[in-house]
């Protein structure tokens, strides 16, 4: 089975539509959503519509910090996030802020464990962006294949059976073993807001039959995206993001 892994959508219309587009993404044969569906970008009512056909249809979803907080607004949220948060709850119906609501925290299929931010402790929202985050990671879950998202930085950690961790090579578009004989943990980067220079859409490609892991790109029409931003008024460091992938 092929798994095409997004994370961290925000609202992006256009990069959500490029990946769902990307002929690698349409021959999966399922689609896992790490959360933060909404927050950041000026399209969450058709992001999460296209969310929730996606879901009827089979695909597996989790909830992030962002979808979290348009039912609970997340007190260490910055001024520009929440102000964009606030907006976004106006913008959809209640089903659509429910669905945000209901989604779990994790997900499990297989061998492996799917969650927006660290197995440790999910409803903290900690973010795996070091070695000895991804090791108490390792140490909060039983399964040998964790996939979340959260910041928004392609990650690969592995661990041995010593419980050493380490960060191995990942090359960008071509399949890394994930070995048996190791646990791994890898940030699939961020489809609707890239923080790693990249201005593209990040995502990643599991394939369970192969135990091959790719992390892919797809490009989308950014300027169109930081148009619409500047459109609705929201804080120009939101359009600046985008076009500069930061």
């Amino acid at each position: 089975m092929r798994l095409a892994i997004l994370s961290d959508i925000h609202a992006n219309r256009e990069a959500f539509a490029a990946v769902l587009a990307d002929p690698v993404c349409r021959a999966a044969d399922r689609i896992v959503l790490l959360g933060d569906l909404v927050g950041y970008g000026p399209d969450p009512v058709w992001c999460v519509e296209r969310a929730q056909t996606l879901v009827a249809a089979g695909a597996l979803a989790v909830r992030g910090n962002h979808d979290h907080s348009i039912a609970e607004l997340d007190p260490a949220m910055n001024p520009v996030a929440r102000a964009v948060i606030e907006w976004t709850r106006g913008q959809l119906s209640p089903a659509q802020a429910a669905f945000l609501a209901a989604l779990p925290l994790t997900a499990e299929l297989g061998e492996a464990l799917f969650v927006h931010a660290s197995p440790d402790h999910p409803e903290d929202w900690i973010y795996v962006s070091a070695e000895n985050r991804a090791m108490a990671a390792f140490r909060a879950c039983p399964q040998r294949l964790v996939f979340c998202g959260h910041t928004h930085v392609p990650a690969l950690w592995c661990a041995d059976r010593a419980g050493r961790v380490t960060a191995p090579p990942r090359p960008e578009g071509l399949p890394v073993p994930l070995l048996a004989s190791r646990r791994w943990l890898a940030v699939v980067g961020a489809v609707g807001q890239a923080r790693d220079g990249v201005a593209q859409a990040g995502w990643a490609l599991f394939d369970t039959e192969r135990a091959e892991l790719s992390f892919r790109r797809s490009r989308y029409d950014v300027a169109a995206t930081a148009a619409k931003l500047r459109g609705l008024g929201h804080d120009e460091s939101l359009a600046r993001r985008l076009t500069q992938g930061r």
